[in-house]
């Protein structure tokens, strides 16, 4: 691991420019409640204790040694190498007394000293190569939690892990999932008085999601609450369920319902109640999981729970019926604004379905519900209690020809952190406007994603034409609900953090990190990391010296995974007058694809595109829409043997380097299927007109194949999310 670093420049005066001083000793204990809750005083300020910051998790840093109007000086502090390869950096620094902690794929957690940058433990908690295949979506890990003398976080396997702060080693480890299931942990854990909250991945596959409390001292289960009723004939656990199970039909416990909170836990010490957002239905069509309509509750929703006992207080379903993966995973903001002259305490999110929404905190009231993207289709309008009207045509399990909904399944805002400046008063969205296509088949798989669509289809209608579609960073005012500016620089598939120096932080592909004014917009300040930047990124202070620190992972120019191109995995921190610098970038120039010839008929590879969507375009991606560093397999050379291809997929022969065996899920003859398949891709990139990321149509991600005699189908769904 190479650590570059550079002394501080005038700490003593920086010091007092700030009015603060933050301690270089770790002492591992001083995160719990009370910290938490004063986080914007004299000694709190400087640090960055929890995923978004504080409860609140507006990722605002009351820090102002760096302003839009010395943003120009910010250097390069110091730099740390990560090893971790085959999968995607979504870590989010927390720091803490010094130290600043980041997770990598793997669930593995680096701390280091946050002035310096010298190594201070890593801890692999040895997640099973083989676990990949019980993935949604990616392997990778959000953050950690730090609760007095102990660093916390969840596994890829479902385990929750507590190590000691200043050591790394451990001091418990419970399960925390079912192990016999395809469940995982991929979010940041959140504590508060000594209770964590935490909930499973997996709606993508048959699950009942859950939101569970953990004493943060042994990691027992404290309580338990199940999103979706499961089988009527036997007690429900909660008794809201009771009532939640008549708004579904048929069996859907048979396929679990879905509704796992993946993400979204907020804890407000004002109410002391715990707000999650639930993830989608299971399977994707209501039509299919839920025969004859019903709400489904409570996925797709935000719910409030007494923190202390995990007792259901009250809930608001964002997409009732969801048919399209617009799950409320996406972070939930609490502040005080004043809204018709009254102050409000608020919990607000924007959400993948487009909408933004204001309720308050202590009784979930819906005080504001307006599109922060130009259009929406899924919904005509709200009625008198902002309970969304659905559009008829978008019940596309039912109508049987399909639809192309607005914003796309991919979300008008996904996982990405959003941050909010009480400055300012604005909304800082990673946004994304477009449409998706969606076909209903039940039974239908995709990705290993138990979805029922079929993504090798068309709607019947063609897509919406969309005036301003694209992805961008917004910049949305909550009380008066509308847009202030559009960074078109920015974009949806990158974390935001803004400061009291009136700043916005955000990365941009392909390889850069940017400030902007957080009033106007306008881009201040820009720098080449080398690799995308995909989490989010935390100011703190040491020593009276503020730092920027931030994750880019991923190839020198691409946001995809490429077969030759050199991989980056860094910790950068920068501030005022740094003067490091990164090694100088590989040169990349892709080279031609020399793939063998095609071979096999047609239906050998419909076959193959069915298991390569099935078990393989989850991590290598379809027309890059997976950010991510694995190999873009057109340019494999076993593409050119039987033998090679099979000794990889199917006997582990690249085991040690992240590519598990798919014995149990393949045969042979479904690897020489895929073979054929991609060797088709390889071939569709070959002869295509030169892109901007080099040959074929995306930063090392393959485009599905056509079936035969049908046009060309759409991307994956597989949107990077849980």
């Amino acid at each position: 691991m190479r650590i570059q670093f550079i002394a501080a420049l005038g700490a003593a005066s920086l010091a007092a420019a700030a009015g603060l001083v933050m301690p270089t000793s770790a002492t591992g204990a001083s995160v719990d409640t009370q910290h938490l809750v004063a986080s914007h005083s004299p000694e709190n300020a400087g640090q960055w204790m929890s995923y978004g910051r504080d409860y609140s998790e507006q990722r605002y840093s009351p820090l102002k040694q760096i302003t839009a109007d010395n943003v120009s000086q910010l250097g390069l502090a110091w730099y740390a190498d990560l090893a971790e390869r085959g999968g995607s950096y979504e870590t989010t620094p927390v720091v803490v007394d010094g130290r600043i902690y980041v997770t990598a794929p793997w669930s593995k957690v680096y701390a280091f000293d946050a002035k310096t940058g010298k190594p201070l433990w890593k801890y692999d908690p040895k997640v099973p190569g083989e676990w990949a295949v019980n993935l949604c979506c990616g392997i990778v890990n959000r953050g950690v939690a730090v609760w007095k003398d102990k660093v916390i976080w969840g596994t890829l396997d479902g385990r929750l892990i507590a190590v000691n702060a200043k050591t790394g080693k451990k001091v418990w480890e419970v399960q925390a999932t079912d192990r016999t299931k395809m469940q995982s942990i991929t979010g940041a854990p959140r504590i508060a008085d000594g209770r964590i909250f935490i909930g499973e991945a997996g709606s993508e596959f048959h699950q009942r999601g859950y939101l569970a409390a953990y004493d943060a001292e042994n990691g027992k289960e404290l309580w338990r609450w199940w999103a979706v009723p499961g089988d009527p004939s036997k007690p429900f656990e909660q008794p809201e369920l009771e009532w939640a199970a008549k708004t579904w039909h048929g069996e859907w416990w048979k396929t679990g319902g879905g509704g796992t909170p993946w993400d979204a836990i907020t804890y407000d010490p004002v109410t002391d109640l715990v707000f999650v957002g639930t993830g989608n239905g299971a399977p994707w069509p209501a039509e299919i999981r839920s025969p004859g309509g019903g709400d489904n509750l409570f996925t797709s929703s935000i719910v409030a729970l007494e923190a202390k006992t995990g007792k259901y207080r009250w809930h608001y379903q964002a997409t009732p019926q969801d048919s399209f993966d617009f799950d409320n995973t996406q972070q939930l903001v609490t502040a005080d604004l004043v809204i018709d002259g009254e102050k409000k305490h608020v919990v607000m999110q924007a959400p993948k379905n487009g909408v933004f929404y204001v309720l308050e905190a202590a009784t979930g009231k819906v005080l504001k519900a307006h599109l922060y993207v130009p259009t929406a289709n899924w919904l005509t309008g709200f009625d008198a209690n902002y309970r969304p009207i659905l559009n008829p045509e978008a019940n596309y399990g039912k109508i049987g020809k399909g639809f192309h909904v607005v914003p796309s399944a991919g979300g008008a805002h996904s996982w990405h952190p959003m941050a909010f400046n009480p400055n300012t008063g604005l909304m800082y969205i990673p946004t994304n406007y477009s449409s998706f296509p969606l076909v209903a088949e039940a039974g239908a798989k995709m990705g290993n994603q138990l979805l029922s669509i079929n993504v090798a289809k068309r709607p019947q209608d063609p897509p919406p034409k969309l005036e301003g579609a694209g992805s961008y960073l917004l910049a949305w005012d909550p009380v008066n609900m509308k847009e202030v500016w559009k960074q078109p620089q920015g974009t949806s598939r990158s974390g935001v953090m803004t400061t009291a120096g009136n700043l916005v932080f955000q990365g941009s592909p392909p390889h850069s990190f940017n400030a902007y004014r957080a009033d106007t917009g306008e881009r201040v300040w820009t720098t080449d990391t080398q690799a995308n930047i995909v989490g989010g990124s935390a100011s703190y202070m040491v020593d009276g010296v503020q730092y920027i620190a931030v994750v880019a992972a991923g190839q020198a120019g691409f946001g995809g995974g490429g077969y030759w191109a050199p991989n980056y995995a860094r910790l950068l921190v920068y501030k005022l007058g740094g003067k490091a610098e990164l090694p100088p970038a590989v040169p990349y120039t892709p080279p031609p694809l020399n793939p063998p010839p095609e071979f096999g008929d047609e239906q050998l590879i419909v076959r193959g595109q069915k298991k390569y969507n099935e078990h393989c375009a989850t991590c290598h991606g379809n027309d890059g829409r997976v950010s991510s560093i694995f190999p873009d397999l057109r340019y494999a050379g076993p593409l050119h043997s039987a033998e090679a291809f099979k000794a990889i997929v199917i006997d582990g022969a690249l085991q040690q380097n992240g590519m598990v065996s798919f014995r149990k899920v393949l045969t042979p003859e479904d690897a020489e299927a895929i073979r054929a398949y991609v060797v088709r891709l390889a071939h569709q990139a070959k002869n295509a007109p030169p892109g901007p990321f080099g040959p074929g149509r995306g930063p090392g991600a393959a485009a599905p194949a056509p079936a035969p005699g049908a046009a060309t189908p759409p991307a994956s769904p597989s949107a990077p999310h849980q």
